[in-house]
């Protein structure tokens, strides 16, 4: 292996003519920083570790950045102007990253109309990882970083070529060559010596912000523009901390600021990011984010008017977009709300980056520089935007963020009450395992205290704590300290919104409605924050449905329809045709991510484009598989609340309902099977529904669209008591027996209404009065009657003898035998002053329930339909006299449709939709 010495010699013997640039080459005299090596030197003293048992040799390395002065610079000291003349703004890696870019960032700095501007730049896009991977493959002995350095070489050399020309270009590059040279002479030295510690590190890794700097400068000065660049390793100095961090020291910055500036003076200063100095001039970083961190630290330093940070988004959202689509744009945010954010994983600044700004109120703005349109979110105290909007709840909450990969540490035990030390004995031992403590909540009684760690760290911690209070255990005084592993932080941010009623009830609310189990929760006195722990893989459903609840999405539901029969296809057509109005108007996302068929089914992960679900279906059916339906419309944890609407008639469907609920699926359907089957199924359904936040709805299963459920459900809940609940509830036998008359033959009306798509392809299945049976049933029930449908008297309409025809075609040839039977009835009915109607009757008061022909006077109001209208009266101790009268259609496929969609509007208002 060459001889470190060596190589160190070689370091060394760069040429001192090349530590400052050639007479001719005046434009960087004042400014750029050469690399000096020296027997003399104490800045990076420690920069190499030998290899062991190496002797050190004498020479030692340096880095000096002091100010090489040009002899025209006048001697008179200018003072720096401080206050709103400043403005200050930051661009990042992404921003500078091509030629063309960089151009794009010289047109913003000129169109700003500031007196003044300082413009702290990031190394271009990639470079700075790049120049890390020059570290680590020197120091792992790949001679590959050679081939890395000169690519580092090309992409700032090809991009100086795009936007310089003449002596700049020839500037630019002598210096970039010069700097290249000292690279390789150090790289190679750390290559001898297999290791760099962190200054040397530093000190290579800050050359892209040099570069940027230097490149950006010379554009805005061949402008016209009066412009200076910084290497802020002269002015800004920090102090390293024990957590990897760095504490600017604003006193020292601002002389050594105030002593550049006055060599310095100019509009406009093109300052590097990223990178500072120790009070030993040792050359540091501010660690990752920290360009930003220098902007708010400049900012700081000049009392600037703004600091505008330039990205690639809009502004802050108010969740991560990646996980909430319908995230939006927050306008305002104060210091201590984007500093919560922050801290919980927001994509918005380092919650650091806020603390210079804030000591002087100056503001910070998000922009988009590839989206000049975008006005972007501002940080600033909370006054300016406290009147923003009107003062509703949903204003008091800013946005959401979270933390994934987590764990719980759970310690308990009657021991710890009142036992002073107790929480300190715990989180010493975390603090000696080095793990980061999240989130802390323990309950008032003392009994136990819960917190959050990273899921990497929780072993470590858990095994610490088992082991500092063995005896505790042992004896009884602790009970346990348990782990709780796949959990996420999700926690809710907005000013003042913890003492503001209503927000906490509303976000947990939510959190319930879309079942979502909690699993500890923390609320400082700050009012800042509400933080939650769910499960990980609960953590984006919760996010959604919080986000949805504070109408900072829309309201959305996943859907999966079974059975795209005719009232299926209908209620498709109804959605698809409503979709854009429930959006704009109601804040209702109802996206139908299924349809289930009998024999094939269509699946969409983002929801089916409802104006062309036949044609679909046809082109991308699968076989139908009901499990791995609900499945997936179920699984999507992008979107908070799931409905399945079964539009069959199917019991095996409704046999489902229960599991569905179970599982918080919501449930709508105009299937009758599950309500008027076995009692105790149906009793075990509704306590379901009661106890849970999942709902089921079935308003369609009695009167189609007519409200029949809800009046009922209106009546027992304001405390009527109901007598009698009497309808004619067939739209089907409505219509025939509304035209059973001036001596019509009965099968006569029955083969119109068959031929008008009034009754089943079978007619026996509506003569024979099963259907109006079950919907008495489910009245009856729903009234407070234990009755099974078998208890339910039914009178049929399907003459006995016909009852076992093969077909329907049979049924309706043989059936004008039997009109002369019916002629009867109605004449009998005609000569008395009556007509004859179809009924079911729930008798509350003596418990029982019937089916059957019933005759009328011809003024009561059942002998005032037409067509196949329903009617229902209802006798209660508040309608005793004049019954309450629900009447209207009561069949068709439009008409029910409309009252399963109803019901779809009512579950989206209970998740929270506005009403």
């Amino acid at each position: 292996m060459a001889s470190f010495s060596a190589a160190v010699a070689h370091f060394s013997r760069v040429s001192p003519t090349h530590t400052s640039l050639h007479s001719h080459h005046k434009l960087f005299q004042s400014q750029c920083r050469p690399l000096f090596l020296s027997r003399h030197s104490h800045s990076l003293r420690k920069g190499l570790t030998l290899p062991q048992g190496r002797e050190a040799p004498s020479t030692t390395i340096r880095a000096s950045f002091t100010a090489d002065v040009s002899p025209n610079l006048s001697l008179e000291e200018k003072q720096l102007p401080k206050g709103e003349t400043w403005s200050v703004h930051k661009f990042g890696g992404t921003c500078v990253g091509t030629s063309q870019r960089i151009k794009n960032v010289v047109d913003i700095i000129l169109k700003d109309d500031s007196e003044r501007k300082l413009v702290v730049v990031s190394a271009m896009s990639k470079v700075t990882d790049m120049m890390y991977d020059l570290i680590h493959k020197a120091q792992s002995r790949d001679e590959a970083y050679i081939s890395s350095l000169d690519a580092v070489l090309e992409k700032h050399s090809a991009t100086a070529h795009d936007i310089l020309d003449g002596d700049n270009l020839a500037s630019f590059l002598s210096k970039l060559h010069h700097d290249i040279s000292n690279l390789k002479a150090m790289l190679r030295a750390i290559y001898i010596a297999g290791h760099a510690t962190e200054s040397f590190t530093d000190f290579v890794v800050g050359h892209g912000e040099l570069w940027s700097a230097q490149m950006l400068s010379l554009v805005i000065r061949k402008n016209g523009t009066d412009c200076k660049w910084m290497d802020t390793r002269d002015v800004l100095i920090v102090n390293p901390t024990s957590s990897n961090q760095v504490d600017p020291d604003y006193l020292e910055s601002e002389r050594r600021l105030e002593k550049w500036y006055s060599l310095n003076p100019c509009k406009v200063i093109i300052a590097t990011g990223f990178i500072a100095s120790t009070p030993q001039n040792i050359p540091t970083t501010l660690k990752r984010d920290g360009s930003d961190f220098s902007a708010a630290i400049m900012g700081a330093l000049f009392r600037a008017r703004q600091v505008t940070i330039w990205t690639d988004v809009d502004g802050v959202y108010s969740a991560d977009p990646r996980k909430v689509s319908e995230a939006v744009i927050l306008k305002t945010l104060s210091y201590q709300e984007a500093w919560e954010m922050s801290y919980f994983g927001a994509n918005v600044l380092h919650p650091r980056t806020i603390i210079p700004v804030m000591r002087y109120g100056i503001p910070i703005m998000i922009r988009n520089i590839f989206n000049l349109s975008a006005p972007g979110t501002k940080i600033c105290h909370p006054s300016v935007n406290d009147h923003e909007d009107s003062q509703n709840l949903q204003n008091y909450v800013k946005g959401f963020a979270t933390i994934d990969n987590l764990a719980l540490v759970n310690v308990e035990g009657t021991g710890m009450a009142g036992v002073p030390g107790t929480a300190s004995a715990i989180f010493g031992v975390v603090k000696d395992v080095g793990a980061n403590v999240i989130m802390i909540s323990q309950a008032s009684s003392e009994h136990s205290v819960c917190f959050a760690v990273p899921e990497k760290e929780v072993k470590a911690v858990a095994e610490a704590l088992q082991s500092r209070f063995r005896q505790a255990l042992e004896n009884g005084r602790l009970s346990q300290v348990a782990v709780i592993p796949n959990c996420s932080i999700l926690a809710a941010v907005g000013q003042k919104m913890a003492s503001t009623p209503g927000v906490s009830a509303s976000l947990f609310n939510a959190l319930a409605k879309a079942n979502i189990n909690v699993r500890a929760i923390a609320q400082g006195c700050s009012e800042y924050n509400i933080t939650v722990v769910v499960k990980r893989e609960d953590c984006i459903k919760a996010l959604r449905a919080v986000h949805s609840r504070f109408y900072l999405s829309r309201t959305t539901i996943a859907m999966g329809i079974i059975g795209p029969g005719l009232i299926g296809s209908t209620l498709l057509d109804q959605l698809r045709d409503q979709a854009s109005t429930l959006k704009e108007e109601f804040n209702i996302d109802l996206r139908v991510m299924g349809i289930l068929g009998s024999k094939s089914m269509l699946l969409s992960d983002v929801g089916i484009d409802l104006a062309r679900w036949r044609e679909l279906r046809e082109e991308r059916g699968e076989a139908a598989d009901l499990k791995k339906f609900v499945q997936h419309v179920h699984g999507n944890h992008f979107i908070p609340n799931t409905a399945l609407v079964d539009c069959t008639a199917d019991s095996v469907i409704a046999g489902y309902y229960y599991d569905w609920l179970r599982k918080g699926i919501h449930v709508v359907t105009p299937n009758k099977k599950a309500n008027s089957g076995p009692l105790d199924q149906y009793l075990r359904l509704r306590a379901l529904q009661r106890q849970s936040y999942t709902h089921y709805f079935y308003e369609a299963t009695v009167g189609a669209g007519l409200p029949i459920v809800s009046t009922l459900r209106g009546l027992l809940e304001t405390g009527d008591r109901i007598l009698q609940i009497e309808g004619i509830f067939s739209g089907t036998l409505s219509y025939i027996f509304n035209n059973f008359k001036d001596g019509r033959a009965f099968s006569e009306v029955v083969s119109e209404a068959k031929e008008a798509g009034y009754t089943e392809p079978d007619p026996r299945d509506d003569l024979s009065g099963t259907d109006v049976a079950r919907k008495v049933i489910i009245l009856a029930r729903e009234s407070g009657l234990k009755l099974e449908l078998s208890n339910i008297p039914v009178e049929s309409l399907v003459p006995e003898p016909l009852r076992a025809c093969a077909s329907a075609q049979e049924f309706m040839q043989e059936l004008p035998k039997f009109d002369q039977e019916f002629a009867k009835k109605q004449e009998d009915a005609e000569n008395a002053g009556e007509v004859l109607r179809y009924v079911g009757v729930v008798d509350v008061t003596n418990k029982k329930g019937v089916v059957e022909l019933r005759r009328y006077k011809k003024d009561h109001p059942f002998a005032q339909l037409s067509g196949s209208d329903n009617i229902i009266a209802f006798t209660t101790r508040r309608y005793k006299n004049q019954p309450l009268i629900v009447r209207g259609p009561g069949a068709g496929a439009q008409v029910t449709a409309g009252g399963i969609f109803s019901d779809i509007l009512r579950l989206a208002s209970y998740l929270g939709a506005p009403s």
